[in-house]
C-alpha cells in the first residue's frame, strides 16, 4: 500500500483529500478502524482513500464530516475530487455545464446523463471498461446535483424514441430509469420531450448535442465522437444549433404525450412479466 507521508497533497484533488483526511483524522487522535466504527465502514476503506486507492463518495464525505467536526471540509472538497475522476477531456465541458443558465440536449441513444439512474448509469460506463468504474459513477451522479440547487438551470431534454426501447441494464434498470424521467413530469425547471419514431427524417440524424447558454458568456454547444467531446462557441454553429433544436422541439410529442409514452413503454416492455398461471391463480 502507498505511503500517505509520500502523497503529495497538490498533485490531484484526490491525493489532497486522502492527505488532508489523514491529517485531520491523526488530529482526532483516532485509529483507521475506530473512525471506521463511529461512520460505520471499514478501516480499510479509510486507509484506502487515504491513500487514493478508492475515490471517495458524497455521503462517506459528510459522514467524516460530522465525526471529525470539520466544519463541510470534506463535503466541499468530494466535489473537486469526483470533478476530477471525469475523463480528462469531459471536464472542461462539465465545468461549462455546472456554470450553464439553460441547458438544451438532445440525445440520439440514451437517456441525458444528469437524468440516469445509478444503476442505468453503472451499465452504460461499464462499456468503455474503465479502470474505475465506481469512480466514474460517481462523478455522475455528482454533476446531477446542479439540478437540485435552489435555483437550477431551466432544462430541456429530447429523448428519441429509440433511448426507451434500449434495454441498457435489463428489465428491472429500465423500469427504473423510466420512473425517474416520470418523477420529472410538471417539475418546474426540467421538460422531457420525447421525439417518436413516426417523426421519420428529423433535423438531428447526425447524432446528439448539447447547446448551454449562461448570463454572462457566450453560448456553447457539445457534442462527442467515439472518444472524446468538442465544444465551440462559434456564432454560426450556434445558429445551425439552435435552429435544428427548434425544428426537434416541433417534431418531439408534447410534454405531455411524451410522459404518456413513457409510462405506456414502460409498462408494455419493463412491465411484471409473471408467468401465464400465475396471473390465472392470482
Amino acid at each position: 500500500m502507498a505511503n500517505v507521508q509520500s502523497l503529495d497533497p497538490s498533485a490531484s484533488p484526490l491525493d489532497y483529500y486522502g492527505w488532508e483526511l489523514r491529517r485531520q483524522r491523526e488530529a482526532s487522535g483516532l485509529r483507521q478502524g475506530q473512525l471506521g466504527e463511529i461512520i460505520f465502514c471499514t478501516g480499510s476503506l479509510i486507509g484506502q482513500i487515504e491513500t487514493t486507492k478508492k475515490v471517495p463518495t458524497r455521503d462517506f464525505s459528510e459522514r467524516v464530516d460530522a465525526a471529525l467536526g470539520t466544519d463541510g471540509v470534506f463535503s466541499r472538497l468530494v466535489g473537486l475530487v469526483l470533478r476530477s475522476q471525469l475523463p480528462t477531456w469531459f471536464q472542461p465541458y462539465a465545468e461549462m455545464e455546472a456554470r450553464a443558465a439553460y441547458i438544451s440536449t438532445y440525445q440520439a441513444q440514451l437517456v441525458y446523463g444528469l437524468l440516469q439512474t445509478e444503476e442505468y448509469a453503472r451499465a452504460v460506463l461499464a462499456t468503455g471498461m474503465p479502470d474505475d468504474l465506481e469512480g466514474l459513477v460517481a462523478a455522475r451522479l455528482e454533476r446531477q446535483r446542479i439540478l437540485q440547487r435552489d435555483r437550477p438551470p431551466l432544462a430541456w431534454a429530447i429523448l428519441d424514441e429509440a433511448a426507451l426501447y434500449r434495454p441498457i441494464g435489463g428489465r428491472e434498470v429500465m423500469r427504473r430509469q423510466l420512473t425517474r424521467l416520470l418523477d420529472f413530469t410538471g417539475h418546474r425547471w426540467m421538460r422531457i420531450q420525447v421525439l417518436p419514431f413516426a417523426a421519420g427524417e428529423h433535423a438531428s440524424l447526425a447524432g446528439s448535442f448539447n447547446l448551454l447558454r449562461f448570463e454572462d458568456d457566450p453560448d456553447l454547444v457539445y457534442t462527442e465522437d467515439v472518444i472524446s467531446g468538442h465544444m465551440t462557441a462559434n456564432p454560426e454553429t450556434i445558429r445551425e444549433a439552435a435552429l435544428r433544436y427548434a425544428h426537434l422541439q416541433a417534431a418531439a410529442l408534447s410534454v405531455e404525450d411524451s410522459a404518456a409514452l413513457i409510462t405506456r413503454v414502460m409498462e408494455e416492455r419493463y412491465g411484471d412479466r409473471s408467468r401465464p398461471e400465475e396471473r390465472a391463480v392470482a
